[in-house]
């Protein structure tokens, strides 16, 4: 599954506008729970951002959240059993991570700094002083301190290890002497790429319904004044001449989406992407009338019918008629959704399957 950065973005919003927050994460999870370890929410006096799934939980944890913030003294690492006691139905049990984050912490302009295509591991002691102990480690290198050298080095060598198996979130007694209880939180490159040309009211409406997905995308349009002023964290405008060149630089494995203000550049877009051949999705807007003609002039310039079949057009999950921009970016974000998960289960390995799928099942919050 892609990896949300956006929880350090909003927390050095946090920060720059001296807005005390705590930042709660999903540290543990056994049986059926709302959300993975890994996940996370801002809490601040007057607002959520994020989610660790909603319903009671939540509430509790946004409660303990706000007593951390008036000062109270609370228990960084704490155990939710979703049972009777919590009103859910769930049935599993939630660990929790509660950290105040200070303006200045030092540990959260690191993280800001590190490249987003290097993967790294955050260690957090869950019995850190206010949040405060952190070390970022990556492959050849680590940034901060757990307060300790003996435990520095222990924790690196969990976390290399975290980064070489490929592991998720998880808690881990860290040292030999006297164990630390230590959060193991990778933060991979991201691996969902979306090229999406077109900044017309559909392109807009695509990018507004993507805005909180754990993607990249990159937005081509060659009319400069048609985007709007702001636009998602990660999301990057490209405003050239030459769009072609964005389809030669997207990695192997993007989702394409073609939707611009002319037939013949969306055609030569089309045919661009059907030569390159290595994406996970290619996704045309249109008509099946326009389908049908644009796969008889592809056929005329050598475009192999095999290929062709790789094209979506017309776009967005099936059973959807309504053409307003809104609903078409409902439609279509649903299809990228599930094109991507297709393309993780397809890069899984077969015996992983199983166990994967239970780990990211989500249940009904009642």
């Amino acid at each position: 599954m892609a990896m949300d950065h956006t929880w350090i973005h909003d927390l050095r919003a946090c920060a720059a506008s001296a807005t005390p927050a705590v930042l709660v994460t999903v540290a543990g999870a056994k049986g059926s729970v709302p959300r993975e370890p890994g996940a996370k929410m801002i809490v601040t006096a007057d607002r959520l951002i994020g989610t660790i799934g909603g319903g009671h939980l939540e509430w509790k944890a946004t409660e303990i959240a706000r007593r951390l913030l008036g000062g109270d003294d609370v228990e960084a690492l704490q155990r939710f059993p979703l049972g009777a006691s919590l009103g859910q139905c769930c049935g599993g049990l939630a660990q929790l991570l509660f950290e105040p984050v200070a303006a200045t912490a030092p540990w959260l302009e690191a993280l800001a700094q590190q490249s987003p295509d290097v993967a790294c591991v955050v260690v957090t002691s869950a019995h850190g002083a206010a949040g405060s102990d952190k070390l970022i480690v990556t492959v050849d290198g680590c940034t901060g301190s757990l307060g300790a050298p003996e435990l520095d080095r222990a924790a690196t060598q969990a976390a290399r290890t975290l980064l070489r198996d490929g592991g998720t979130t998880r808690l881990a007694e860290i040292g030999d002497a006297t164990a630390t209880t230590c959060l193991l939180d990778p933060l991979g490159p991201c691996d969902w790429h979306i090229v999406l040309f077109g900044a017309g009211h559909v392109g807009q409406a695509i990018v507004r319904a993507m805005a909180e997905m754990p993607c990249r995308i990159t937005w081509v349009d060659s009319r400069d004044a048609v985007f709007p002023a702001s636009v998602p964290v990660h999301t990057t405008v490209v405003a050239t001449d030459v769009p072609e060149a964005e389809i030669d630089a997207a990695p192997a494995g993007a989702h394409f989406l073609v939707m611009t203000h002319s037939h013949p550049l969306d055609q030569a877009l089309t045919e661009r992407i059907l030569r390159r051949g290595d994406y996970a999705y290619f996704g045309l807007i249109g008509s099946a009338s326009k389908r049908h003609q644009f796969e008889r002039r592809l056929l005329a310039r050598g475009i192999a019918p095999a290929q062709l079949a790789t094209m979506t057009c017309p776009i967005g999950v099936p059973g959807i008629d309504d053409k307003r921009p809104a609903v078409i970016a409902i439609a279509v974000a649903a299809e990228l959704v599930q094109q991507y998960e297709k393309q993780q289960r397809r890069a899984a390995r077969p015996e992983a399957l199983p166990r994967a799928a239970a780990e990211t099942k989500r249940s009904a919050i009642l």
